[in-house]
């Protein structure tokens, strides 16, 4: 593909995100078992339940589990737009209150280690997405891949999803130093899950802040304590979210005070780069070989 079809290609995308405004939020958090899945399905029905129109990206393309927690059966995945056997719009199914799920596939290596041509494919097929969303969020996979930094640095909010074990404070640290000093990526939302109380979230926070604040040049705002309930845990027994499972429970309150913040978050008047970033970027990188 020469260098014209290229920004050509990333002109259009460009022109797409702006005028469908979509709020680009991954959630991600290093470590896997923190909680990454549960906190964007049951955003993503709270924002439903406002009015949103949301659409969940299961991004964990090699072990995904996104329709497995809501008891979905999926026919067509992220794998058959990859290789051009059908649209997004083809594979996208429903979820409670009407959101959409672009489902991954599980147990396929390729799927890990997708090319960089591949890649730009899977994000030009949301350059063509004819269905209108407001909210996309990206649940990420666990690590730090280069495939989760790219779904990371491509959208316009990180969640960055923490509990209070020694592990997740690390490997959240580790994801916020490499965004930051290695791509350019200085803010990020903490949501402090499965926590004991008010206070617990907050000291958890503090533990994150006081290695951040010293080592890195990165911004960090709480923006969700998550309490520990059995309630989520029996929602997930029943392959469905807490807060439609359990909608006064106190992780419900909780998931829907966030969704109800995030709703709040400005989408910036320029792309948020989770578009047209990686087709810049793939005529960048390939240029340098050719050099």
């Amino acid at each position: 593909m020469n260098k014209n079809n290229f920004f050509d290609q990333a002109s259009g995308l460009r022109q797409m995100s702006n005028n469908k405004k979509v709020k680009v939020i991954a959630v991600s958090g290093g470590k896997g078992g923190v909680g990454k899945t549960n906190v964007t399905l049951n955003m993503a029905v709270a924002l439903a339940a406002q009015g949103k129109r949301v659409m969940v990206l299961d991004a964990d393309l090699g072990l995904a589990n996104v329709d497995v927690l809501l008891g979905l059966r999926v026919h067509k995945n992220i794998s058959h737009v990859i290789s051009g056997e059908c649209t997004l719009d083809d594979i996208l199914i429903e979820g409670p209150n009407g959101i959409l799920i672009a489902p991954a596939t599980s147990g396929t290596r390729s799927m890990v280690e997708l090319s960089r041509q591949e890649h730009a494919g899977l994000i030009r097929a949301f350059g063509e997405l004819k269905t209108p969303i407001d909210v996309l969020l990206i649940d990420t996979a666990a690590g730090i891949s280069e495939m989760v930094l790219s779904f990371c640095r491509a959208s316009q909010d990180i969640l960055m999803v923490v509990c209070d074990e020694p592990t997740s404070i690390t490997d959240a640290y580790a994801l916020i130093k490499l965004l930051s000093k290695e791509h350019g990526v200085h803010r990020f939302k903490i949501v402090a899950n499965m926590v004991r109380s008010l206070r617990e979230g907050q000291e958890l926070f503090t533990k994150l802040t006081r290695v951040t604040d010293r080592f890195l040049d990165a911004t960090l705002e709480l923006v969700a304590c998550i309490p520990f309930d059995n309630c989520v845990r029996q929602s997930v027994r029943k392959q469905r979210v807490v807060v439609d499972a359990f909608p006064k429970a106190p992780a419900s309150l909780a998931f829907r005070a966030l969704a109800s913040k995030a709703a709040t978050w400005p989408v910036p008047n320029r792309a948020g780069g989770h578009l047209e970033f990686f087709i810049e970027n793939l005529f960048e990188n390939k240029a340098r070989v050719e050099d």
